[in-house]
């Protein structure tokens, strides 16, 4: 991958105001710092505060919508959209070889995120309308901002993230929107998870090109020399982000059709076929690459159980939906924390038992959440369980991450470019 320049350092100068001295913390040098922090903070206190309404009667503030409509929103356009944001202001311009973005965008975006999560939880008191231009803003600052470096890209390889994060930008709106006119707006969160799936798939096609040749290259280090090069063909993910474009869409606009159960199956075809690319042997049981890979997993698992459910199979739909949300999108997140967290921090990819512990935890969340819309199953039980799963994930990640996103670059470096990770860590199980 490219290098994007890097941000120097601010040194704090005696009289400067708040916003020089927060600029000048390493927290603020790139933007995926306060982000990916702020993700899992939320991940953890937001599923937290829900599972204590849920299960403790704990009584909520009044919302728009209601409970469930704040849980989907920051489920997806808060969580969901932190982690993106953190990636792509840090990845995009390292892809395209424009200049890293300061750390002036890294606290504003900061604190339009924190705006947002601070309106929507006092929508009742304040009215929406704060709830809608803050939230609305940080998703539209996104795509805003990136839409040059992108565009200027001569090769314009990487232009799907700008239509991803349109349309994702969109999404927020019309959820907002419905609020506004007093309409149900559970819909367009559904479509935000169908946006978070293509994005999944657009940003795993460029991580998994490093992690998964990493192993490789470490193999034939080891003595394998007939080991394959891996490539993510495009191809293959184009058919799969249009096949979950086009659930999306029916899903939207027909939810009752069949035709949208059998282009859920389709969708989970499509995905399943992604991971042909992936099969390479041995090196694929590597922590990261197996995370990875994982990932596919739960997407396909999740869009085959929508279609089940669509077509009459007697699942609940919210098992296929809680597949792609805790399966797809919260193991993708938490394999964007943990290596871009740490090679864009100057430090080599963690190597100790924590990381494969919290994926197993979510794994499990998202298939344990699914069960629960089984016929008979012990629903009430197994969704709590699922949620201290989820929470106790992300909780440990704040725990052995947050001293690394809040402190600055072990390799004595500035800014934001990653660090070079020798193969043999990359690979390590």
């Amino acid at each position: 991958m490219l290098r994007s320049p890097g941000v120097a350092a601010v040194a704090p100068a005696p009289g400067r105001g708040l916003v020089d001295r927060l600029a000048a913390h390493p927290l603020f040098q790139c933007s995926f710092r306060p982000l990916f922090l702020a993700t899992a903070v939320h991940a953890s206190l937001a599923l937290a505060l829900w599972l204590a309404w849920l299960g403790l009667g704990l009584p909520l503030p009044p919302l728009p919508g209601g409970p469930l409509a704040w849980h989907a929103h920051e489920m997806v356009f808060g969580f969901g959209l932190a982690a993106t944001g953190g990636f792509v202001l840090t990845a995009v311009p390292e892809f395209t070889g424009a200049r890293a973005f300061g750390p002036r965008v890294a606290l504003g975006a900061s604190a339009l995120w924190v705006a947002g999560r601070i309106a929507w939880a006092l929508a009742g008191f304040l009215g929406p309308w704060p709830a809608a231009v803050t939230n609305v803003a940080f998703a539209a600052l996104l795509p805003a901002l990136l839409a040059a470096p992108l565009l200027r890209d001569p090769d314009r390889r990487h232009l799907g993230f700008l239509w991803g994060l349109a349309v994702f930008a969109a999404t927020v709106a019309g959820f907002h929107a419905a609020v506004l006119l007093g309409r149900s707006p559970l819909p367009w969160a559904d479509a935000g998870i169908g946006v978070m799936m293509i994005l999944v798939v657009v940003a795993m096609s460029r991580i998994s090109m490093r992690i998964l040749n990493d192993a490789l290259d470490a193999a034939r280090a080891a003595g394998a020399e007939d080991a394959p090069e891996y490539l993510a063909r495009p191809p293959r993910r184009n058919l799969a982000i249009f096949a979950i474009a086009l659930h999306t869409g029916a899903a939207f606009f027909v939810p009752s059709s069949p035709a949208t159960g059998w282009l859920a199956l389709a969708a989970a075809a499509a995905v399943l076929g992604l991971q042909n690319d992936w099969h390479v042997g041995r090196p694929l049981l590597g922590r990261w690459p197996a995370l990875l890979y994982a990932v596919y997993w739960m997407v396909a698992l999740g869009y085959a159980a929508l279609g089940a459910a669509a077509l009459g199979a007697g699942i609940a739909p919210g098992a296929g939906r809680h597949l792609l949300a805790i399966g797809g999108m919260g193991l993708s997140i938490l394999a964007v924390l943990c290596i871009a967290g740490r090679v864009h921090s100057g430090r080599p990819l963690e190597t100790r038992p924590w990381v494969p512990l919290c994926a197993a935890l979510i794994a499990g969340a998202a298939l344990v959440r699914a069960a629960s819309g089984l016929p008979g199953a012990p629903a009430f039980a197994l969704t709590i369980l699922a949620g201290l799963a989820w929470v106790t994930a992300f909780g440990t990640y704040v725990l052995y991450m947050a001293p690394v996103l809040w402190t600055a670059r072990s390799d004595g470096e500035v800014g934001c470019h990653e660090t070079l990770v020798p193969a043999s860590v990359a690979a390590e199980a």
